[in-house]
């Protein structure tokens, strides 16, 4: 029907253009109560197909089916409802459009609702993880500064570094030491003890590198807080020179401050969130009561609708005298003549 149109009403139409200003009627011829109606539920079916797709939306199986769009044209559906003689089947096919989009309606809604609930679930969860992370990282950092508080006069720490085998505190003695862990350690990916600091744990985990593809076989010392976390300088790596290889762990210590302000950035981030996320996964949908209201219409309508067909012994011969139906649609509305 598009195609048919079209050939009418594509450019180059030049008796249109002298004649009749430009414009094109397009006509529709249909018999009422004969095998049109069923023409044109074919075509609305196909019409349900193509729009899908186009669209995107394969939610429902019905689509918006509006009396009129701007280009002047009719739906299917209502073709076939016009065909039939039933004001009532007209009604029908327009509650059915105005259900389908309230229940699409709905179901976006809810989709988008557990999508919030999911994300704030999500942000909650990691909020609290931080959280956690905090207090284990605040609780190792009050120990540093109970067991070893900053000298005022030179701005450091004690470093009372214990290396296992070691009974010298020498630090050209513990520098070497560590070297020779750094070269002859292997792990096997595990953590292995080599010493102390106060009442944290010094350990050494030899882990895989790929230079392409070239495997080798990487050392990373790092120190274990009270509750288990691990904290690393230089990413782990030894320095060569004694004193900066015997200042690593002590280093590393002093990294959490900085480690517990990435926490509570990252809290702040996910707070600002939270409040919207929380006013969608509680919020209700305001149509519900619509969609209540048009169910009911229609389903008063489909009574209605089966009370007025006859049973077949019924109906009376009407294949004579059939009177014939002109449905014109010119390019801006319809109209129907008898």
């Amino acid at each position: 029907m598009e195609q048919r149109n079209g050939r009418a009403v594509r450019k180059g139409n030049m008796v249109a253009k002298q004649y009749a200003d430009n414009k094109v009627d397009c006509y529709i011829y249909a018999v009422e109560k004969s095998l049109y109606s069923y023409k044109f539920n074919l075509l609305h079916n196909k019409q349900i197909f193509i729009n899908q797709l186009k669209k995107r939306n394969l939610a429902t199986r019905t689509i918006d089916e509006g009396a009129m769009d701007e280009n002047g044209g009719v739906s299917f559906s209502e073709y076939v409802a016009i065909l039939s003689g039933n004001d009532d089947l007209l009604e029908k096919a327009k509650l059915d459009r105005r259900l389908a989009v309230l229940e699409s309606e709905r179901q976006a809604y809810h989709r988008n609702k557990g999508n919030a609930k999911g994300k704030l679930d999500e942000k909650t969860s990691e909020m609290e993880k931080n959280n956690s992370f905090i207090a284990r990282l605040t609780k190792d950092w009050e120990y540093l500064n109970k067991v070893a508080p900053v000298d005022e006069e030179t701005g450091l720490r004690p470093n009372p570094l214990k290396l296992d085998g070691v009974e010298s505190d020498n630090v050209e003695i513990l520098g070497n030491r560590l070297a020779a862990i750094n070269q002859k350690a292997r792990t096997e990916n595990d953590y292995m003890k080599i010493g102390t600091l106060f009442d944290f744990r010094i350990l050494v985990r030899t882990e895989k590198t790929y230079d392409g593809e070239t495997q080798s076989l990487q050392n990373k010392f790092m120190v274990e807080g009270l509750d288990g976390l691990k904290y690393t300088y230089h990413n782990g790596y030894i320095a060569k020179d004694p004193k900066l290889a015997v200042m690593n762990f002590i280093n590393a210590l002093e990294r959490i401050p900085e480690l517990i302000r990435k926490r509570e950035i990252s809290n702040a981030e996910l707070a600002k969130n939270i409040p919207v996320l929380q006013e969608v996964a509680t919020a209700s949908w305001s149509k519900e009561s619509e969609i209540k209201q048009v169910s009911e219409e229609l389903a008063t309508l489909n009574r209605k609708i089966q009370l007025t067909i006859k049973p077949i012994g019924e109906h009376e011969n009407e294949t004579d005298n059939v009177p014939e139906m002109e449905i014109v649609t010119p390019s801006n509305g319809l109209k129907k003549i008898s």
